[in-house]
């Protein structure tokens, strides 16, 4: 199989997984990932690319939501101080720690910092939900310390049931696992304190 063939199967294996990601829900997880009610734009323009409205003003700290973008699962966490520290924590165990190697769009400028957020929102981490490796959904796992199929010193953030990748509380990926690269930031931007606006931030769309 060449290269190119390889790429569509992957392509075509992260639509699938993604589609029945959405439409399944997230299993176990449903409890710590409210899915917003409803998404605002039609799915016509959301497969054009439309920039999606998310309102997080009942996200409590050390929840996270998701919302569809361009077909794909986006995940809104409000990060507490101590989930904050945690990325602090986290540094020395992270592949890319500043994103110098981004997956598939470029890191916001304004998220070149250590949290990979909006400084005035610090605490809110927006990343596209899809595993860098072959494009499964990874699940929250925000508690820290060992548990199943985690290291002892686990500092809390993703990891992806698949093939076993882990993300920190910034979507950045460990050391040494299948994924290659840091989960994706898109463009955003605060359409008011509680509302984010995915896929469009003050220079345009992305």
């Amino acid at each position: 199989m060449t290269e190119d063939q390889q790429k569509g199967v992957h392509l075509e294996r992260r639509k699938w997984l993604i589609a029945t990601s959405i439409a399944g829900g997230v299993g176990g997880i449903a409890t710590l990932v409210p899915f917003v009610d409803s998404f605002a734009p039609s799915a016509k323009a959301r497969a054009a690319g439309a920039p999606v409205e998310a309102d997080i003003s009942r996200l409590q700290p050390g929840d996270m939501m998701t919302v569809a973008w361009r077909g794909v699962p986006v995940f809104l966490v409000n990060r507490t101080a101590k989930m904050l520290a945690d990325v602090v924590t986290a540094n020395p165990m992270v592949a890319d720690p500043t994103t110098q190697h981004p997956f598939s769009m470029p890191l916001p400028e304004y998220c070149k910092n250590e949290y990979r957020s909006r400084a005035d929102h610090q605490n809110i981490l927006v990343v596209v939900g899809v595993c860098t490796h072959l494009g499964c959904t990874p699940r929250s796992r925000f508690q820290e310390g060992p548990q199943p199929n985690l290291p002892d010193n686990w500092p809390g953030g993703f990891l992806c049931p698949c093939h076993g990748s882990t993300y920190d509380l910034a979507g950045r990926v460990f050391k040494d696992k299948p994924a290659p690269q840091n989960l994706d930031v898109p463009r955003y931007k605060f359409a008011a304190s509680t509302s984010v606006l995915v896929g469009e931030d003050e220079h345009g769309e992305a």
